[in-house]
């Protein structure tokens, strides 16, 4: 097999793509190489499309292989199962720049696959596995509008840097990920410590000359080794049909949609597209029926946004939905808040824990702890659904991870505040922006659990509807709705502080963005944001001075190194004294009682019947009157008073857990022990 290499040398370290001589049945396949990371990404083709479907089947793998940086993994089985949450990530962001430019009309199965193979763990294997995507597939034969390229930028001291090592990026001020092709940028994804608008702008624009460089090495290797394009049955919908519905339902459409309520609205769309009668002129055609009423509908809400500035809302462009929220819904959680703008509602739950419930980590990533969690749930209910609940997939790692990546840079560091945090968001509602939702409502609840963070932050989804015929004009909406999601060109979220941003998350459904979209929708975003930010400040402006009564206490105490010793005592002495009184005070605590076992408790309460007597904290049992003493015994004060400390004996514990005691048992037992100075154990008292 011919091997075929083109390089490029970046930040002083050679980036190759190979190809030729790896994975020779797959479409296309290129071994990604720079300093000693490697990835191997492969794209293949089925030869047909999938029947019966009406969407493109893009499948795009990332494979962490821990052998790639020495490790054992550390599953039971010893090896590579679920992906990682990184890995997860990753896959997404292989398939958000690449899905847009198959063509609409292709139905065959195509699947890419990255494999890290080695990891120097300061070269971004994620940035190679983008690279190796649009190369793979741009030697394969298969339609695509690419190829894509990628690069992460850094921010260091002010200024950017062009794919810093995997070490530096704890101490960068931004960490933005852009992926594009040689015409405009499609992709991005960052995570940032209040940076300004203006250098975002700036980071996007460096970010696509590098992206160029790199399109430019594809190209080359797609002259030398490229197959032909492969062929494949064009899929759409007849013009006639299109044109059919147009007549009968258009000015129908036009009306329906535009109903404020999202649940009205769905309802008179549904009604229109059910009085659509065209099965009789165009027999069997159902589905392209089908197709045809929803591009109809596309239009026409495309069409007054852009001619009318008109939402199906009827807000104007840059409006956001009414917003409301409450904090500490929740009485026994750390912290709680529910968010809600307009129909999109999220509850939030923070629960505090000990460093001890950091989670570990089992990936090619440099750090093995994280501290700081935002788990996503979607529920079926919360978009009117009855479907089987899931293990989180995908989307939703990937709304957390976006969340916890918005808010994370102000919670403060482990030295200041040194708990674990683990934050929850189930989706109660659902009309688009459940992320940006799920970033408001943890803010209001970290601040409701009294932590310290620097900060509140807020986030917004903007949104573009683009003219397909003029590309000049389009329109950018604030705070898109789930059918300006599903009908627009694209889906920008955007979180921050009033200070600056803190994470970014572009997906588009057109071939790319000019410079001054992105300017118009940052500028726009931070306005929205500002907003919602003096909208959460009416529901909880600061953090709580103190924390819920329910989260668990750490204190840390600083001492001088030379009073260690004072500390300790000699020999440890004060330290071994220290852990006995815990190790009594715990056992004291989570003790639980046995049959059988005699105990020196104290009576607590006095009943006709008995004494109740405690025999650990917080736990008391019944000694009825007959087993008081050996002799008969008319009254239980005769014998017993409150404050009296007794020995008794376990001698039942009931199907609800109410304790049976004797003390007549308890004497005769000591009494029989006396002679021969049995133990009677921990909690027991010889008599």
């Amino acid at each position: 097999m011919e091997k075929t290499v083109v390089t490029r040398t970046f930040e002083g370290a050679e980036l190759s793509i190979e190809t030729g001589w790896v994975a020779g049945l797959a479409n296309g396949a290129v071994w990604v190489r720079q300093g000693d990371t490697v990835v191997l990404v492969t794209a293949t083709a089925s030869k047909g499309p999938r029947p019966g479907i009406d969407f493109f089947p893009l499948t795009c793998d990332y494979e962490e292989k821990m052998y790639a940086v020495g490790r054992i993994p550390g599953a039971f089985m010893r090896r590579e199962g679920r992906p990682s949450e990184g890995a997860t990530l990753t896959c997404r962001m292989m398939d958000r720049p690449m899905r847009p430019l198959f063509p609409k009309d292709f139905r065959n199965d195509v699947q890419i696959v990255a494999t890290v193979l080695s990891s120097d763990q300061i070269h971004d294997p994620t940035i190679l596995a983008l690279i190796g995507a649009g190369a793979a597939v741009a030697i394969s034969g298969i339609p695509h509008g690419g190829p894509i390229a990628a690069v992460r930028m850094g921010l260091f001291d002010g200024h950017l840097t062009e794919n810093p090592g995997l070490p530096d990026l704890d101490r960068s001020q931004l960490d933005l990920i852009v992926a594009g092709t040689k015409d405009a940028i499609n992709m991005v994804e960052a995570g940032a410590s209040e940076v300004s608008e203006e250098i975002v702008v700036e980071a996007l624009s460096r970010a696509h000359e590098r992206i160029k460089q790199i399109v430019g090495m594809i190209e080359e290797l797609a002259a030398k080794v490229g197959k032909p394009l492969m062929d494949y049955l064009h899929v759409g919908t007849p013009a006639e049909i299109k044109q059919a519905v147009t007549e009968v339902a258009y000015d129908r459409i036009n009306q329906a949609f535009r109903e404020a309520d999202k649940p009205q609205r769905d309802i008179q769309v549904d009604a229109v597209k059910a009085d659509v009668q065209l099965q009789e002129r165009f027999p069997g055609r159902e589905g392209d029926i089908s197709a045809a009423f929803e591009s109809v509908l596309k239009s026409a809400v495309r069409r007054a946004i852009l001619n009318e500035g008109l939402r199906p809302d009827g807000r104007g462009l840059d409006e956001i939905r009414p917003i409301w929220s409450e904090v500490g819904v929740l009485p026994r959680a750390h912290g709680s808040a529910v968010f809600t703008r307009g129909q999109t509602q999220a509850l939030s739950v923070v629960t505090l824990g000990t460093m001890s419930d950091q989670q570990r980590l089992d990936g090619l990533g440099l750090h093995e702890f994280k501290r700081y969690m935002h788990h996503y749930n979607f529920p079926p209910f919360s978009v009117g659904e009855a479907r089987p609940l899931r293990s989180p997939g995908r989307r939703e790692i990937g709304h957390g991870a976006l969340a916890e990546r918005a808010v994370k840079v102000m919670v403060p560091p482990v030295e200041e505040f040194p708990y674990t945090i683990r934050i929850v968001t189930e989706i109660l509602s659902s009309n688009g922006s459940t992320s940006m939702a799920s970033v408001c409502g943890s803010t209001l609840a970290l601040m409701d659990a009294g932590v310290p963070i620097k900060a509140p932050v807020s986030g917004i989804a903007m949104g573009l509807i683009t003219d397909d015929n003029d590309s000049s004009r389009y329109a950018i909406l604030s705070d898109i709705q789930g059918m300006e999601d599903a009908l627009g060109d694209m889906d920008f979220k955007v979180a921050g502080t009033r200070s600056g941003v803190t994470a970014l998350q572009m997906d588009i459904k057109v071939s790319g963005l000019t410079p001054e979209i992105f300017r118009q929708a940052l500028e726009q975003a931070r306005r929205g944001r500002m907003h919602i930010l003096d909208k959460m400040d009416q529901a909880l402006g600061a953090p709580r001075p103190e924390m819920s009564t329910y989260a668990p206490r750490i204190t840390t105490i600083h001492i001088h190194p030379d009073k260690i010793r004072d500390l300790i005592g000699p020999g440890g002495k004060t330290d071994e004294e220290a852990m006995e009184r815990a190790t009594a005070m715990i056992r004291d605590l989570t003790e639980s009682v046995e049959v059988g076992r005699i105990y020196k408790g104290k009576v607590v309460r006095i009943m006709p019947f008995g004494a109740f007597v405690e025999i650990l904290p917080r736990q008391d049992g019944l000694v009825h009157i007959s087993q008081l003493a050996e002799q008969r015994v008319n009254r239980v004060e005769d014998v017993v008073n409150i404050g009296d400390e007794i020995m008794v004996k376990v001698t039942e514990i009931d199907d609800r857990g109410r304790v049976n005691l004797s003390r007549k048992l308890a004497i005769t037992e000591l009494a029989g022990h006396s002679g021969n100075g049995a133990s009677t154990g921990h909690g027991q008292e010889g008599a």
